[in-house]
């Protein structure tokens, strides 16, 4: 498995994570400014922001095509991370830290291999 090393910290943001099924329908809201693949979306347990390539459609109601997770990992500068997923199209990996913890955490922020 690659590893990687973060090379600043990050902070996850102060909402519960949501996991979208397929088939699952949800409300899609506006697009990140930031981040431009993900959309903010709404569901029954709560809302986070996805890929819009995992929805059907980029505005309205859409169903989900591919599953998704909103969970980020907080990291610390320096900290050893295993890659278990990169996603490069939207500049996120899916890490897990020493204390067996996974999450989304941004390209940006880590030494990747």
């Amino acid at each position: 498995m690659d590893r990687c090393t973060a090379l600043v910290g990050h902070e996850t943001p102060e909402y519960h994570p949501i996991q979208l099924a397929v088939g699952e329908v949800v409300e899609v809201g506006e697009r990140d400014t930031e981040w431009p693949e993900f959309v903010k979306v709404n569901t029954k347990s709560g809302s986070g922001w996805v890929p819009a390539r995992h929805l059907s459609a980029e505005k309205g109601q859409a169903r989900v095509i591919i599953p998704y997770d909103t969970t980020e990992l907080a990291t610390v500068q320096g900290e050893e991370l295993v890659v278990l997923k990169r996603d490069r199209i939207s500049g996120w990996t899916w890490c897990q830290n020493s204390e067996g913890r996974e999450g989304w955490v941004p390209d940006r922020t880590l030494d990747l291999p």
